[in-house]
């Protein structure tokens, strides 16, 4: 990984410049948690879907589960049955995991990774964060990143990019696109996990994606697509997109023709689409213009300067 200057705008530019163990001759990989829990949090599967196709792509191994009989009331979040051909069954039980994925296997500066993925508990929040919390300091954590998708008045035909906020100042004040956490209110395990980091000095960022309250079924794959783009550019990694991109297109032409078949849909989204493109002013509108084709001449440099495809990940 190379050493953070102030030309680099990166997250893990960021990182390496305020952790003594990136820098130098003896300088590591960053190893860095993403979170994501079903649940209150996670609107259309948009969060967890996103970071189990990480965990995929980086060939991540299942590394330890934590105590699901301790978490869950199988009354309020029941296990689910699936029937084999012959008609015998499987219990699906509701848990977390964490799986690890070793630096440097999509691209050169990817970070050491520890996704943690699982089903938001019912019991005993507290020694559920402090146990995740926990093993993180034991396996030398250097940042951890919490996703979440949320249910918003957004129209699915324009850009559903995701927020990212910090508590850090010193992440804010270097690189751009940060803001300072300003919600208050009722909270799920992501909100609990994202400030007790904080509180123990890691730094920490919550990224969420708004999903079209009106498409709020799973998956919501272009929900999923904005949030892999966000993740990848934060990690440093080289993902295929492509399968994706085209799952998020042919979602969008369906949901489509499903507002084409009801005027007062239709004329909602509408609604929807001009407070939205109000909002994004030409400034904005040019941000994302351009972080856009950063990205894509990130991957034509690397490709050996042609024409930039999206790499194969580590399928």
């Amino acid at each position: 990984m190379s050493e953070f200057s102030g030309i680099d705008q990166s997250f893990l530019g960021w990182l390496t410049q305020h952790t003594p163990a990136l820098a130098g001759r003896t300088a590591r990989p960053a190893r860095i948690m993403i979170a994501a829990f079903e649940g209150w949090s996670d609107a259309g599967d948009a969060a967890t879907d996103t970071v189990e196709d990480l965990a995929r792509q980086t060939n991540a191994d299942l590394l330890t589960e934590l105590n699901q009989d301790e978490y869950y009331d199988y009354q309020v979040t029941r296990p689910v049955v699936t029937r084999n051909p012959d008609g015998t069954g499987q219990i699906d039980w509701p848990r977390t995991r964490v799986f690890h994925a070793l630096a440097g296997l999509t691209h050169p500066d990817q970070p050491e990774l520890y996704f943690v993925l699982g089903t938001e508990p019912s019991l005993r929040w507290r020694y559920f964060v402090k146990e995740i919390l926990d093993a993180a300091e034991q396996w030398d954590i250097d940042a951890v990143i919490v996703t979440g998708a949320l249910l918003a008045d957004v129209p699915h035909s324009r850009p559903l990019t995701p927020s990212k906020s910090s508590a850090s100042t010193s992440l804010r004040d270097t690189l751009n696109g940060f803001i300072k956490p300003t919600y208050e209110g009722p909270t799920g395990i992501t909100g609990v996990l994202t400030d007790e980091a904080a509180n123990r000095g890691w730094p920490t960022i919550a990224t969420w994606v708004a999903v079209p309250h009106y498409v709020a079924q799973s998956p919501s794959p272009k929900a999923q697509l904005a949030l892999t783009k966000e993740l990848e550019e934060l990690l440093g990694l080289r993902l295929d997109l492509k399968s994706l991109a085209d799952e998020a297109a042919a979602w969008e032409r369906g949901v489509d023709e499903l507002a084409a078949e009801d005027p007062d849909v239709a004329a909602y989204i509408q609604q929807l689409e001009e407070a939205r493109d109000t909002e994004q002013l030409p400034e904005a509108s040019g941000e994302q213009i351009a972080k856009e084709f950063e990205r894509y001449l990130k991957r034509r440099d690397e490709d050996g300067g042609g024409p930039a495809t999206h790499g194969g990940g580590t399928r």
